[in-house]
C-alpha cells in the first residue's frame, strides 16, 4: 500500500528523493468504517492522515438551545490530507469522522517533525496561510529564469556611479566631463538638492535657447527627480520609468544619493519587449502608428503569463502601457488648445489598474464649466470608436465618452456623484462604484482632482451612505459547498464569488478614510498603515485577490488562444476541471478568506447578515 502513495502531490513533492524514501518507510495504514471517529478533539494525533480512499468530515460539537449539534467545517476526499495542524501542535481541536468506509496512509508525528526539521519549505507549507502556500507553488511551478528576473533588485549590478558636478560648473565643462566619462547625464548639486542634466538638455540649451557655453549648468537642471532604492525590485523600476515616460531614475538610500539606473540596463534583463512597445507608442505620429503599437500589447500579456510573472506585476506594467496608449490617442484626436480645459478619466478595473486582458472600456470626460467646444461629442465618438478598433472592447453598459451621459462639466460631474450617493438603488450604486475608481490619464488632471476632493468632503461621516454602499459586497454567494469545500465540477464565476467582494469592500473602506489610491492592493496597504486593518488580514486579502486574478488570467489567455476570433466570451468563468489539486486547494483557501472578510464587513457596517 505505501507504494500507492502519490509523492507528486503537494506538499510531499517538496521533499528530496532521500526524504521521500524516509516518508515511505514510515507510513502506516488505517482502515475506518463509516461513522467511525478517526481523531477526536483533545486526542493526541498519531500523525498526518492522507486519504487513499473514502470521505472524512472535520467537525465540532456546539450547544444551542440546550441541545448539542455537530457542525461540519470541511470534507476531505481522495489524496487530501488532514491532521497536520493538530499533529504539529500536539492535540486535536476538532473531530475527524469517516463518513464512508475510508482507508488512510498515516505519516507518524515523529517522522513528520523529522522531515520538517530538515526541509524548511515542507515545514512552511503546513502553516495555515494562503500567502505561504502560493509562494511555495510559485517557486515550484514558475519559469526559473523569469523568477530570477522578478526577484532581481536594483542593486544587483545595475547602479551606475553618479557623475556629479557642483553649482557653478559651466555648460562647457559639464559637456567635456560627460564626454570623457562616456555618460549621457550629469547630476548637479545645488545646496542639498540634486538636479539632472541630460545630453538632450545640453543640446536644447545651446542650440534652441542659445545660452552661452559659460552659463551655469545648474540653471538648466531638472530638480524633480524620480527616485528608487537599491533594494527595490528591478521590475518596479521598469514600471516607474514606463509610467513617468523617463529613461533613468536616481537611487536614494537613507536620503543619500548612491547612483543612477538607466533604462537600457533594465531592458537588458527583460525579455518581453515591453520597451519596444513603449517606444512605438511614444513615437506614434498617426492613429495608424498607434494602432500597430496597441495590438502588440496582447503578445506582451501572453509573454508575462507564460513566464509566470505574478499578477500584480503584470497588472502594473499593462496598466502603465494602456494608459500611455489612451493618453497618446487623446493627444492625436483632441485639439491641443482644448486639452487644458478637459480631463479624460478611466474608471472601473482600468481605473484601478487591475485589468490585464481587456474586457471593456469605462471612461468619462470632465470639462471646465463654461467651455465652448462644438465638436466635443463628435470628437468623443471618434475617440471611443478608435479605442474599440485598438482592442479595447465596447462597454456593455455604454459607460464611455461616446455616451453624452459620461461627458460632463465639473459642476455636472460633482452633482452627479452627489445624486448617486443619495440614491440607494442598484444602478446608482453601480455607477458610483465605477466612478469612484476614476483615474486621470490625459488632459488637465486638476479638473478631476477638484471634483474628487469635493466628493470626499461631501461624504464625511455619512454612516448611512457607507452602510448602503458596502451592502453590494454581500450580493453574491461565496461559491463554497455547505461543508466548506470547492464544488467538484462545472464552472465558477470568480469575479462574483471572489474578486468583487474584496474589491468593493476595500473600495468602501478606502472611501470612508479618504484614501486617494484607486488600486485595491495599494488601498489595502493604506488601510493597514492607518490601523484600520491588521497586517496579517491585509496580506491574506491581497494574496487571495492576486490568486483569483492570476487563475482567471491563465484561463483567459488559453481561451483566447483556442478561439477563432481571439476573444474570450466568458472572461470571469473558471473551469474547475482544468485546475489541478494544488490550484483547487488554493482557490478554496482564498474563498474562505473572502467569506471571513464578508462577515467582517457585515459587522463593521451593520449589514445584519
Amino acid at each position: 500500500m505505501p507504494s500507492s502513495f502519490k509523492m507528486e502531490n503537494m506538499p510531499f513533492s517538496l521533499l528530496e528523493e532521500r526524504e521521500q524514501e524516509v516518508l515511505r518507510a514510515s507510513l502506516d495504514i488505517g482502515y475506518y468504517q463509516a461513522g467511525e471517529t478517526i481523531l477526536a478533539a483533545g486526542d493526541v494525533p498519531d500523525g498526518v492522515y492522507v486519504i487513499f480512499k473514502g470521505l472524512v468530515g472535520e467537525s465540532d460539537v456546539a450547544t444551542a438551545d440546550g441541545e448539542q449539534h455537530e457542525h461540519v467545517f470541511v470534507h476531505y476526499r481522495n489524496e487530501d490530507y488532514f491532521g497536520a495542524w493538530s499533529a504539529l501542535r500536539g492535540t486535536a481541536i476538532h473531530n475527524f469522522i469517516a463518513e464512508e468506509e475510508t482507508i488512510c496512509h498515516i505519516l507518524p508525528t515523529k517522522a513528520l517533525l523529522d522531515l520538517c526539521a530538515v526541509n524548511s519549505r515542507f515545514a512552511d507549507y503546513f502553516q495555515q496561510s494562503l500567502s505561504a502556500k502560493t509562494e511555495i507553488q510559485a517557486q515550484e511551478g514558475g519559469d526559473q529564469d523569469m523568477a530570477e528576473f522578478m526577484l532581481a533588485q536594483v542593486k544587483d549590478g545595475l547602479i551606475r556611479d553618479p557623475l556629479i558636478v557642483l553649482e557653478g560648473t559651466s555648460i562647457y565643462e559639464a559637456t567635456l566631463l560627460m564626454r570623457e566619462k562616456h555618460a549621457d547625464c550629469v547630476l548637479v548639486k545645488r545646496g542639498n538638492r540634486y538636479g539632472m542634466v541630460t545630453g538632450t538638455d545640453l543640446l536644447d540649451a545651446v542650440v534652441i535657447n542659445q545660452l552661452d557655453l559659460n552659463s551655469d549648468v545648474a540653471e538648466i537642471a531638472s530638480y524633480r527627480l524620480i527616485a528608487t532604492t537599491s533594494d527595490d525590485y528591478l521590475f518596479n523600476a521598469l514600471i516607474t520609468m514606463t509610467q513617468q515616460h523617463i529613461e533613468r531614475v536616481v537611487v536614494m538610500d537613507d536620503n543619500q544619493l548612491t547612483g543612477v539606473v538607466e533604462l537600457t540596463d533594465v531592458l537588458s534583463y527583460f525579455s518581453s519587449h515591453s520597451h519596444v512597445i513603449g517606444l512605438r507608442i511614444e513615437r506614434a505620429k498617426t492613429i495608424e502608428d498607434l494602432y500597430e503599437a496597441a495590438h502588440g500589447l496582447n503578445d506582451l500579456i501572453k509573454a508575462l503569463v507564460t513566464h509566470g510573472v505574478k499578477a500584480r506585476f503584470a497588472m502594473d506594467l499593462i496598466a502603465a502601457m494602456n494608459g500611455r496608449v489612451i493618453a497618446k490617442l487623446f493627444d492625436l484626436i483632441v485639439p491641443a488648445d482644448v486639452q487644458p480645459h478637459v480631463c479624460l478619466v478611466v474608471m472601473g478595473s482600468e481605473g484601478r489598474g487591475e485589468q490585464v486582458i481587456k474586457t471593456d472600456q469605462d471612461n468619462a470626460l470632465i470639462y471646465r464649466d463654461g467651455l465652448i467646444w462644438p465638436e466635443m461629442q463628435e470628437t468623443m465618438q471618434k475617440f471611443s470608436e478608435t479605442l474599440i478598433s485598438f482592442g479595447f472592447p465596447k462597454c456593455p453598459g455604454d459607460i464611455m465618452v461616446s455616451n453624452p451621459a459620461w461627458v460632463k462639466s465639473i459642476g455636472e460631474w460633482t452633482q452627479q456623484l452627489s445624486d448617486w450617493s443619495y440614491r440607494c438603488e442598484g444602478e446608482a450604486q453601480m455607477n458610483l462604484a465605477i466612478a469612484v475608481d476614476a483615474h486621470p490619464v490625459a488632459g488637465n488632471h486638476a479638473l478631476f482632482k477638484t471634483s474628487r476632493n469635493w466628493f470626499l468632503r461631501h461624504l464625511q461621516n455619512n454612516d448611512v451612505f457607507f452602510s448602503h454602499f458596502a451592502k453590494a459586497s454581500l450580493e453574491f454567494d461565496t461559491p463554497l459547498t455547505f461543508f466548506g469545500n470547492l464544488k467538484e465540477k462545472g464552472e465558477l464565476d470568480v469575479k462574483k464569488g471572489g474578486i468583487f467582494p474584496i474589491v468593493h469592500g476595500i473600495r468602501t473602506m478606502a472611501l470612508q478614510y479618504k484614501i486617494l489610491e484607486t488600486n485595491t492592493f495599494k488601498r489595502i496597504e493604506a488601510l493597514v498603515e492607518l490601523g484600520q486593518m491588521k497586517q496579517e488580514h491585509g496580506s491574506e486579502l491581497a494574496e487571495a485577490l492576486a490568486l483569483f486574478i492570476q487563475t482567471r488570467l491563465r484561463q483567459q489567455v488559453k481561451r483566447i488562444d483556442d478561439s477563432d476570433d481571439g476573444v474570450d466570451q466568458t472572461p470571469n468563468i473558471l473551469e474547475l476541471s482544468s485546475l489541478d489539486k494544488m490550484e483547487r486547494d488554493l482557490l478554496r483557501d482564498g474563498l474562505h478568506i473572502v467569506k471571513g472578510f464578508k462577515k467582517h464587513l457585515s459587522l463593521r457596517y451593520h449589514l445584519g447578515g
